[in-house]
């Protein structure tokens, strides 16, 4: 428990970084999910071309997100991109065309959504004050 304590936020990080990282498999390489994902999301939203560029546009910035998150200093600007990116993510899978369950999951891609974005509130509020630098 000492170790949880004095480490929380590393435990946090790489729990962001893992998410995104694993992700990047998927939208980089065309897989049948991902390709699916993004062009419901094309289909649903009328944006030409967001499959594939949409698809690679998350995956390069989840990459970003999983590298700055360990960069010192950049944690809050990391977990900035990571509620942004998560926030799209929980939005289009309640309000928009995906539902909860995407290809019988069983919500997983979805509650990943929502620890991440939580994890990056947090990750945040602790250390907004990176983002006041002059």
């Amino acid at each position: 428990m000492t170790y949880i304590k004095s480490h929380w936020q590393l435990i946090l990080k790489i729990w962001i970084a893992f998410v995104f990282v694993q992700s990047l498999f998927f939208k980089f390489t065309g897989a049948p999910e991902s390709i699916w994902i993004f062009q419901t999301l094309e289909d649903w939203s009328g944006i030409a071309l967001f499959e594939p560029l949409g698809r690679y546009a998350v995956g390069a910035a989840e990459l970003i997100a999983s590298i700055l998150i360990f960069v010192p200093g950049m944690t809050a600007l990391a977990a900035v991109l990571g509620v942004c990116i998560m926030t799209g993510a929980i939005f289009f899978h309640t309000l928009g065309p995906l539902g909860i369950s995407v290809f019988d999951d069983g919500g997983t891609l979805f509650y990943m959504a929502c620890t991440v974005w939580l994890a990056a509130v947090v990750l945040l509020l602790k250390n907004k004050d990176q983002l006041s630098r002059k």
